[in-house]
């Protein structure tokens, strides 16, 4: 093998060999903009609560290189819930999918604006709408608000009103 061909083969091993040692928590390039980020105060592992009672508890992670958001729900009945999130950097939304243990599903998106955090499903979708945001609070919780509209400019409706309570937080949710 020729002196040239030995370079570049070792300059080629010296690159695979670092893009395999890229923790797989790092943002990709593409995903590292801040819009990719708006949604990061919702990371973490919380005890959720809807008002005094104890709703149930929701892993949120960052996955794929920080392109996505994986959700977890395990309510206090046994009601299980799962749910994806990302930015879509051409259309400027936050997109939600989400599937339930009941077959139940949604499919959101919107955009972090006024502090919060509000995805709805589309006004062509068929009735009823959704529309839940999530705001950081102060102290380091999470609200979330959950609201429905069952008919064309009805009023919305409030399905869920609950309060994450990070680790840190444990010690003041509900019981």
């Amino acid at each position: 093998m020729s002196h040239t061909r030995l370079k570049v083969a070792a300059a080629l091993l010296v690159a695979v060999t670092a893009a395999a040692q890229t923790p797989s928590n790092v943002a990709a390039p593409r995903c590292s903009s801040a819009e990719y980020r708006q949604f990061d105060f919702w990371l973490g592992e919380w005890d959720v609560a809807q008002g005094d009672k104890t709703a149930g508890r929701n892993s949120i992670r960052s996955i794929l290189n920080g392109c996505a958001i994986s959700e977890e729900w395990s309510g206090t009945g046994g009601f299980r819930g799962n749910s994806l999130n990302f930015y879509n950097a051409d259309t400027k939304r936050w997109h939600q999918t989400w599937i339930d243990s009941q077959g139940q599903s949604l499919a959101l998106s919107g955009q972090f604006e006024a502090g919060s955090m509000t995805l709805q499903s589309a006004p062509a979708d068929t009735m009823p709408r959704h529309k839940i945001s999530w705001t950081p609070m102060p102290d380091k919780s999470v609200r979330q608000l959950w609201q429905v509209q069952d008919a064309p400019g009805a009023d919305w409706k409030t399905l869920f009103d609950g309060k994450y309570f990070g680790p840190a937080l444990s010690s003041s949710a509900p019981k």
